[in-house]
């Protein structure tokens, strides 16, 4: 905390009167609002020197390309901590909260969503050209060691936690298949990892962006489907579609789109990010019982749900587990909400 107050102190003249500890998610990093001496500023104290780094470079690509990214004033010397503009309390998340559960959004909430959608190819291509792939933080690409990492994430954190049973060696099969499948190939554009509305801010209108921190070089897929089908703002179907052509036209103004392979493949990368929600679930909720990611199961499983009502001919046995998880066939979310 020492750092931070330097670095106010640096920046201001004077030391802070209020900092607040901001809500804490799934991450070690904390962020604090501080205030006193002219605008508030967001201080950040990471654990992981290479995920900083990778955040700082990240942002300042960002900013070049023209993407709403948050202004970084100081780092200090040992680059654990640092000061970064304050976006205000305008999570896109919180804004969309009280429609949630009814899942009827205001055209106010539409158009949130949808420049959100129309934004997100010049965050995908923008960054992807001032990014050093080296920087980015655990790894530079999406790739296979990733994908199997993602999805020995579900097998281990949920699936062996559920109940639900499967047959191990049919389910490896599958998921080698899947992982030789979902390895298309892409172009030299980023991929934020976590593309969610609790990591987009609303300000004057217009969505900036926050915590990518994890991006890397990926498919443009990857984040079209983890906002998409994000369980903790669960859009139905209808939605889900329009949204997806607001961002096709908007991507069409940066590569030439086959409607047909685009969904394609934005199916099978649907399928592989959701599988990495629910190892995130199974982690830490079901493992380390954080209440946040307990109440994600049901809304997840509802999503899968519908991506697996179509099978997935290809991994059939796969999809017969995927639909069981649906159901709660093991009952662990009656036993544990």
């Amino acid at each position: 905390m020492e750092r931070l107050v330097k670095l106010y102190r640096d920046r201001f003249g004077r030391e802070p009167e209020e900092v607040a500890l901001l809500p804490l998610s799934g991450s070690a990093r904390k962020y604090y609002r501080m205030s006193g001496a002219g605008e508030p500023v967001i201080g950040c104290l990471g654990t992981n020197l290479k995920e900083n780094r990778a955040f700082l470079a990240i942002d300042t690509a960002m900013r070049a390309a023209g993407v709403n990214a948050p202004e970084v004033y100081s780092v200090s010397d040992d680059g654990f901590a640092y000061l970064q503009e304050d976006l205000g309390g305008g999570q896109l998340f919180e804004l969309l909260k009280p429609s949630i559960a009814a899942g009827s959004f205001s055209p106010e909430e539409k158009g949130w969503l949808k420049s959100v959608m129309a934004a997100l190819p010049l965050v995908q291509f923008g960054t992807g050209r001032g990014v050093d792939w080296g920087v980015c933080f655990p790894d530079r690409e999406f790739n296979a060691r990733m994908v199997n990492f993602d999805i020995n994430y579900f097998k281990y954190c949920y699936l062996k936690e559920s109940g639900v049973d499967f047959d191990e060696i049919a389910l490896q099969d599958d998921i080698d298949t899947l992982c030789a499948d979902a390895l298309a190939p892409f172009g030299q554009t980023f991929m934020y990892r976590d593309f969610q509305a609790r990591n987009i801010m609303m300000r004057d209108g217009q969505p900036w962006f926050i915590d990518f921190q994890g991006g890397r070089r990926g498919p443009v897929q990857y984040d079209l489907a983890s906002f998409l089908f994000n369980a903790g703002t669960h859009f139905s179907k209808e939605l889900r579609a329009e949204l997806e052509d607001v961002y096709i036209d908007a991507l069409k103004e940066f590569m030439p789109v086959s409607r047909e392979q685009f969904m394609e493949q934005y199916r099978l990368i649907t399928l592989v990010r959701l599988l990495q929600e629910f190892g995130a679930y199974g982690f830490r909720g079901l493992i380390e019982r954080k209440q946040l990611f307990i109440d994600c199961i049901p809304p997840a499983q509802k999503v899968l749900g519908e991506l697996v009502a179509e099978p997935f001919p290809r991994y059939p046995h796969l999809t017969d587990v995927l639909r069981r998880v649906a159901t709660d066939e093991g009952g662990i979310c009656r036993n544990i909400l």
